[in-house]
């Protein structure tokens, strides 16, 4: 069992290129669906099925000229990512995964203050924001743990939409949760 001081040590982070497109879909499939989540906490194998993202999607971000991708790589292997987009006054944390089996060893806490030094850094935006589906109330608070606040303001999920999961329940949608970078 890793410890939280050997699960974040040695980390480098990087854009991500072209080629780097399988590996990170299979990392967020790994992440959040099938049997292979459930072996971390993040699962939401109990409330979507099917895919969570595609390499099309994968490759949109990485083209994206608002947005980066960076991948966070131990040891020459990809162990999480997440998605920058910078979208005006604030920038937007998406697609984060960390492997599963990693997952609870400090990893994810490691990332998302990368992620957010970054945003600063680079785009001087006083704020992070990202949506996270609103019946995951562990997820959510762990988020508020890192300082995001719930802002009540929802949208809807893209039911309909398979690129996006096949919904197991009729409840879901979106809430935006903010964190000040200041």
């Amino acid at each position: 069992m890793e410890t939280a001081a050997t699960a974040v040590s040695g980390l480098t982070f990087r854009d991500a290129t072209d080629a780097d497109v399988d590996v990170l879909v299979a990392l967020v499939e790994s992440a959040y669906r099938g049997d292979s989540s459930r072996a971390g906490w993040t699962t939401e194998a109990d409330i979507l099925e099917g895919q969570r993202t595609d390499p099309e999607g994968v490759l949109e971000v990485i083209k994206s000229p608002d947005s980066r991708l960076l991948v966070v790589e131990r040891d020459g292997r990809t162990v999480a990512c997440c998605q920058l987009e910078h979208r005006g006054d604030h920038a937007y944390f998406g697609m984060f995964a960390v492997s599963p089996t990693l997952q609870g060893a400090g990893l994810g806490k490691v990332v998302i203050a990368e992620a957010e030094r970054q945003a600063r850094a680079t785009w001087g935006v006083a704020e992070m924001h990202m949506t996270v589906i609103d019946v995951r109330e562990d997820l959510i608070a762990w988020y508020e743990r890192r300082g995001y606040h719930r802002t009540g303001r929802t949208s809807p999920f893209p039911y309909g939409d398979d690129r996006f999961g096949i919904p197991q329940r009729t409840d879901l949608r979106f809430e935006l949760l903010v964190k000040p970078l200041v």
